[in-house]
């Protein structure tokens, strides 16, 4: 049976976002304009930067609108009158008003990167994996005022892989969600989904990441802190000192064992592992990063170090 097209506006603006806008650049819908954030000054040389979302769209010759915000009256009125069927919105970065919500005739969708309730908010990603979280998902919602609370039109579960870092897990979901939310349209085009409320009582919020957290406590499990090091990466990527220098610590794994030695302290260095005392087992870690070097094997990293890499001595 042919779906029918739907006139849609995309509101998104990082690589997450991209992923959805290409799947409906390749589906039936119609895509009448794109909304994504204003041009950032990025990298070295502070050069001004479109979003991936712009770079795409450019590519596509869709019609694209970088408004500053949606909370000025004329801006409301410049999407009022493109009359989308839908707004789908994906990472866009910016506070959608009471006035904008209403505004599609189907109302407006969002892609989430979680199985909501749990992890609404700024970074579920990162959450989940800093909370060892054995499976998560994506979630298709219609939006309302409150912050990831709207009703779900769509989940789709996957499980985690043992090493999974917020970059692998970002990249599944973006293609899970591009395919859920293809799938979520072509349902409300044929008036045949039924939104569900979400349960109040299981949620959890994702908290916005910051620099600080990423220095490592090595008073903290190990497990614990192998799922930082994997939530943090690629950013802001976990940390410790050595040396009087911060080391950035991109790939890590708990050993377990017997251990009663002070956090810190150096319990094992060779070229497979240098494994750190952290309050309940060992972090063996397996590739790092000194300030102004590339990010490296711990092999390769023992061979430049290992005289200062003395077993029972602190990491300090």
């Amino acid at each position: 049976m042919p779906i029918h097209s739907l006139n849609i506006i995309f509101a998104g603006t990082p690589a997450f976002a991209a992923f959805a806008l290409q799947a409906l650049i390749d589906s039936p819908h119609n895509i009448i304009a794109v909304y994504t954030q204003p041009d950032r000054k990025a990298g070295r040389g502070l050069k001004l930067t479109e979003s991936p979302v712009k770079a795409l769209a450019l590519a596509a010759h869709l019609p694209i609108f970088q408004p500053a915000s949606l909370k000025n009256p004329t801006e409301q009125e410049q999407l009022a009158d493109l009359k989308p069927d839908v707004l789908v919105v994906a990472a866009y970065g910016m506070l959608l008003p009471s006035a904008v919500l209403c505004i599609p005739r189907l109302g407006c969708v969002n892609i989430h990167p979680s199985l909501l309730p749990r992890w609404r908010g700024a970074a579920p990603i990162q959450r989940t994996i800093f909370a060892g979280d054995k499976k998560t998902g994506v979630t298709i919602m219609l939006m309302d005022e409150g912050l990831d609370t709207g009703p779900i039109l769509m989940q789709r579960e996957c499980a985690m892989d043992e090493d999974e870092t917020s970059q692998t897990l970002h990249d599944k979901l973006a293609t899970m969600g591009a395919s859920a939310l293809i799938e979520t349209l072509n349902l409300m085009a044929a008036d045949n989904i039924q939104p569900i409320e979400q349960n109040n009582d299981h949620t959890t919020y994702a908290n916005k990441i910051s620099k600080e957290e990423a220095l490592i406590d090595w008073a903290q499990p190990a497990m614990e802190l192998e799922w930082e090091v994997r939530a943090f990466n690629p950013w802001p990527v976990a940390y410790t000192t050595w040396q009087e220098q911060a080391l950035r610590i991109w790939q890590a794994k708990a050993v377990t064992g017997d251990q009663h030695a002070k956090p810190r302290t150096i319990l094992y260095a060779a070229h497979d592992g240098i494994d750190i005392a952290t309050g309940n087992g060992a972090l063996r870690l397996l590739q790092v990063q000194l300030p102004g070097g590339k990010i490296i094997s711990v092999s390769d990293f023992y061979n430049a170090h290992r005289d200062a890499l003395v077993v029972g001595e602190t990491l300090i």
